[in-house]
């Protein structure tokens, strides 16, 4: 798709002579309700001669509005970057999202910024659009300052974005019940985790089954439930393939949450390295064994059963 997609990190950095098609919203997941408006947007944008541009804010909204609530996103805001450079877009903009910014009444958002910022031509957005001061702005009033400031707007019937029920909540509840392969299924892709390599107790290097200790720095980032699963990375232009543990390692007495990654046939040093772990398969929930003998056996069985996954599927 694109490899040319520029990214922006404030509205007002973004100029352009060009009339644009525009979208708006948090696209948390980048799932197949986002996938059908951004490649409406595309196709739309692309046929007419015109640039697409993908309007989108961080923090979340929520995070900002509602101070203290929990909050667990399906991505990083470099991960749904990661996601969106993939469908063709020409633009990007992430803008701050804050309490200022969240009192732009309706008008002032499409005055202000879709017409004088983004020189827009036509908007698409996804059925029920909210935006603007207390979420006043909707169809109805998008389409009256369309015929006022010269854009046309498309609104995305639900049952094109929806017929699968697909959203971002729904991925999150599947997440959390160990149900990857809906939650896969829903966002297209496979759910990821992205972190620094860390040093950890190396228990597992001790039994034979050495561990890349993943360290994941954002607090709002969704991790789904606990439990061993099949995994795959992109390391030094390879794809890798692994299981991982994430949970407290009741067996050794563990104090905490960790994810711990074990790859296949892999022996190279990752420490202080970037990673993306991608979720493949669910294998089964965490367990405390009595004995660490149980434990290895155990792992050897889980090594053996994705080895088997893996073949099968891939």
């Amino acid at each position: 798709m694109s490899a040319f997609l520029k990214t922006f990190h404030n509205i007002s950095s973004f100029k352009t002579n060009e009339k644009t098609f525009v979208t708006i919203g948090t696209f948390d997941g980048v799932h197949f309700g986002h996938k059908e408006i951004i490649n409406k947007l595309v196709d739309d944008a692309r046929l007419a001669g015109k640039k697409s541009v993908l309007l989108t804010f961080f923090p979340h909204p929520r995070m900002v509005l509602q101070k203290g609530a929990a909050i667990a996103l399906i991505n990083t805001i470099e991960e749904r970057t990661a996601l969106l450079e993939k469908t063709g877009l020409d633009y990007l903009i992430i803008h701050p999202f804050s309490i200022a910014f969240s009192r732009l009444t309706a008008l002032d958002f499409v005055r202000d910024l879709l017409v004088a910022q983004l020189n827009i031509s036509k908007l698409i957005i996804g059925y029920d659009h909210h935006f603007g001061k207390n979420r006043e702005g909707n169809i109805e009033q998008l389409t009256e300052y369309s015929h006022t400031y010269g854009f046309s707007v498309e609104e995305i019937p639900a049952q094109d974005i929806d017929d699968v029920s697909v959203s971002s909540t729904k991925i999150r509840r599947a997440l959390a019940a160990g149900n990857l392969k809906t939650a896969n299924r829903y966002l297209g892709s496979p759910f990821m985790l992205s972190g620094k390599v860390v040093n950890g107790k190396k228990l597992g290097g001790q039994i034979g089954f050495p561990t890349a200790n993943i360290d994941i720095l954002e607090d709002y980032k969704l991790i789904p439930k606990t439990g061993v699963y099949i995994v795959q990375s992109q390391i030094d232009n390879k794809t890798i393939f692994g299981m991982m543990n994430i949970g407290n390692r009741p067996t050794v007495s563990g104090t905490h949450q960790t994810i711990e990654v074990h790859f296949f046939d892999f022996n190279n040093d990752l420490y202080d390295t970037f990673l993306t772990i991608e979720l493949l398969f669910f294998l089964r929930d965490e367990h405390k064994f009595d004995t660490i003998e149980s434990l290895i056996l155990q792992l050897k069985k889980d090594e053996q059963t994705a080895r088997d996954y893996l073949k099968k599927e891939l």
